[in-house]
């Protein structure tokens, strides 16, 4: 995806876990550049070809290095060099949970080069944590959310892009949760989007003109998520 992307393998609960690694541009000449957080980013159904270097799963992972994020790409059981076979959403749960804990651990980062002398690692178990999903993806990261808030553990920010609502039972998230959607999705109408997001108010923000897979509309999910962080950001200053 840029320079500061790496692949990389970890122990999981069923066996290796491939990841893509995405660091901020910034890193490459000052190791020192303040880190915001963490993002993970959870890829597409991987039965119908799914996988962490999806698109959309990249624009995102960009989206969030650009406002000061590491973000991790992890493939899910079966995919790539990831070890196991797909678990319809509770292996991968239990994926995402290892995966997040290995993220806010400072010896997990030890061993890569990539990351090496870089300052920003000896204080990641203080860092927010941001969950993302799309697809499928955006199914297993509302379930994520869930956990992480019952562990007394709760994520900065949920963001869902083509957010599987009526194909799979999403857990209740958090009010401010990011929605993208495109208008002329096909495979999650947008329609079971809205039936899903009216009962808990939440806003759901549609990108017109957009299929499920954001062709020709990629930047607009990037200028949706930056845009929400720098209004954080401007809210914070008053």
């Amino acid at each position: 995806m840029n320079s500061r992307t790496k692949v990389i393998h970890i122990e999981g609960i069923v066996g290796a876990i491939e990841m893509s690694i995405d660091l901020p541009d910034e890193l490459k000449n000052n190791p020192s550049f303040a880190i915001r957080g963490l993002a993970l980013v959870a890829h597409p159904h991987p039965l119908m070809g799914g996988t962490m270097d999806n698109k959309v799963a990249q624009t995102m992972a960009r989206a969030f290095n650009q406002l000061g994020y590491v973000s991790v790409r992890p493939n899910f059981r079966g995919v790539g060099g990831t070890a196991g076979v797909h678990d319809n959403g509770v292996g991968e749960l239990e994926d995402l949970l290892h995966v997040t804990e290995w993220m806010c651990t400072p010896s997990s980062w030890a061993p890569f080069e990539v990351t090496a002398n870089q300052a920003w690692v000896s204080n990641v178990n203080t860092f927010p944590l941001v969950v993302s999903g799309f697809s499928f993806g955006s199914f297993v990261g509302s379930h994520l959310v869930q956990r992480l808030a019952d562990l007394g553990r709760p994520a900065e920010r949920l963001v869902m892009v083509g957010s599987a609502a009526g194909k799979w039972t999403l857990a209740e998230v958090p009010s401010d949760t990011i929605l993208i959607h495109g208008e002329l999705d096909e495979t999650i109408p947008l329609i079971d989007v809205f039936n899903w997001a009216r009962p808990q108010e939440l806003t759901v923000q549609v990108v017109p003109g957009a299929d499920h897979f954001f062709h020709r509309r990629l930047h607009c999910i990037r200028n949706i998520i930056t845009g929400a962080w720098l209004g954080m950001q401007d809210l914070r200053m008053q």
